[in-house]
Parts: structure tokens; C-alpha cells; sequence
């Protein structure tokens, strides 16, 4: 077995709401409360719950987009949330984001070479041409062609506009890569072909996934052990075959009661001639 990647312990998120009174303190609301797991470097982690369960929460927390209320993010070894802000900086090479809007999450105006490119534009050290060196690399390693790096996003699909996503992600060639839920403003025939991508890309880079998603189906496919996120506290963990067969919490069976099963259609009578 190899070493956690990613570790998460203890971690506690609260936000202070408007006061409700002008002498009361002001009432906080406890987006997480409590959430340990650990990831294991190759592997890939969902985290499943329904919306305001606080799975985008945990994302930025992981991402080191916000600071927790208690607990700790580490990625091999290191605690994110107390590196100076220089080095913090410098580790994000090893953990990039694939945002959930394939179409809001791609600037309009730049090109995909610009946009691709980013995250190593950020870092520094490296030509113009070694970026676009290795952006052209990178969207040949998701199916897309170098030309089209001089194509701006409205020129593509919306499974091709998360492919670029997916490309600027990887650029870095980090060893973590959260996905907030990357498929699901995709049409469903679109779906399967960014997760096997994502499958292929993690059999070729080794990378390693935390997947958020509100459909076990999804997590299912690509993810080898699921954490069920409920009211900011994982309530079950463990392999998605046995969470759809044996799931023990009664909020795990309500999401798996939830999944879309294709059923044959009704044997039509067929009348005597």
C-alpha cells in the first residue's frame, strides 16, 4: 500500500451569519464539522452528498482557496494551510482544480493557448515557447489537436471545453487533481467520454483524484472508495461496489435509491389475428 497523498484530519469549516439581534453574538453555521480522510497517491476519492452538504466546502479548503475554522489539509506531509504564501504558491504545481462549468470556467476572451498555459505562466521559469511547447503536448494527451490552441472557447463543445479544462489542469503535471462535479452540466452521452479520459489520463500520469459529486453513478465509474458527505460529517466510507449493494447509513441508501436505472420496456400484448 502506498503512502497518503492527501491527508485531511479533523478539518471544521463554521461562518458567521448576520446578527439577528444588535447585543447577540452572531449565530454560525457549521459548513463542515469533523471530516477526516486520506487519499492514497494513484487513487481516487468521491465525495458524494447532495447540494449544501459541503462538498464544494471541502474543495476550496483542500484547494487552499479558504482557510479551515480547525484540522489540517496535507499533501505529502506538508499542512497548506500554514506554508508561507511564496511557497504555497510554488506547491500549487502539485494540486490543479476542474471546475464544474465547462462554459463559465473558461475565459471568453482569451485564447486556449493563453488559457492552458496559465497555471505555468503563474509559476514562472519556463519561455513562452516551453509553455507553448508543453500546452501542445498536453491537449494531444486529451484528444485535441495543437491547432486548436489558437481557438477561443465559444469555437468548442461543452465536452471539449472541460477537455481544455481538464488540459489546464494537467499542465503542471500535478499529482493531485480535485474535480468539482466535472461532468454534470454535460449532456449524458458526453459524460462517459470525460470520465474514461479522466480514467486514461490517470492510468498514463499516475495522477491522483478527489472526485465532488452529487451522483454515485458518476463516482461509481471513476472513484476507488467513496466518502458520503451529509450536513458537513461523513456518515459512511468505503468502496462504491458495497456502498451500491450494503449501504448502511439510511442517507447512502436514499442516494443510491436516487440513481436513474434503465429498466426494458413493458412486453406489449400482441392481439390474436
Amino acid at each position: 500500500m502506498s503512502a497518503p497523498l492527501l491527508q485531511v484530519e479533523n478539518l471544521v469549516r463554521e461562518y458567521a451569519m448576520p446578527r439577528e439581534k444588535l447585543l447577540a453574538p452572531p449565530p454560525r453555521v457549521h459548513a463542515l464539522s469533523g471530516v477526516s480522510f486520506t487519499i492514497e497517491a494513484g487513487r481516487s476519492m468521491g465525495i458524494v452528498g447532495e447540494s449544501g452538504s459541503g462538498k464544494s466546502t471541502l474543495a476550496r479548503l483542500v484547494m487552499a482557496l479558504d482557510a479551515p475554522t480547525s484540522g489540517r489539509v496535507l499533501l505529502d506531509g506538508r499542512d497548506l494551510h500554514t506554508l508561507p504564501r511564496e511557497e504555497l504558491r510554488r506547491a500549487r504545481r502539485d494540486f490543479q482544480m476542474v471546475f464544474q462549468d465547462p462554459y463559465g470556467s473558461l475565459d471568453p476572451r482569451q485564447t486556449v493557448a493563453r488559457i492552458v498555459a496559465e497555471p505555468l505562466a503563474a509559476q514562472g521559469g519556463m519561455t513562452a515557447a516551453e509553455q507553448r511547447q508543453r500546452a501542445a503536448a498536453v491537449m494531444d494527451s486529451v484528444g485535441l489537436r495543437a491547432a486548436d490552441l489558437e481557438k477561443y472557447p465559444h469555437e468548442f463543445s461543452g465536452g471539449q471545453r472541460q477537455r481544455i479544462a481538464i488540459a489546464r489542469a494537467l499542465i503542471t503535471r500535478p499529482r493531485l487533481i480535485v474535480a468539482d462535479e466535472p461532468v454534470s452540466a454535460l449532456d449524458v452521452s458526453v459524460q462517459a467520454q470525460v470520465l474514461n479520459l479522466m480514467q486514461d489520463l490517470q492510468a498514463e500520469f499516475g495522477v491522483t483524484y478527489m472526485l465532488i459529486s452529487h451522483d454515485l453513478a458518476v463516482v461509481h465509474h471513476l472513484c476507488d472508495d467513496v466518502a458520503v458527505l451529509w450536513q458537513g460529517r461523513i456518515v459512511e466510507q468505503g468502496p462504491p461496489g458495497r456502498l451500491f449493494t450494503a449501504a448502511e447509513h439510511p442517507y447512502t441508501r436514499a442516494l443510491v435509491q436516487a440513481v436513474p436505472r434503465a429498466e426494458p420496456p413493458p412486453e406489449r400484448a400482441v392481439s390474436p389475428i
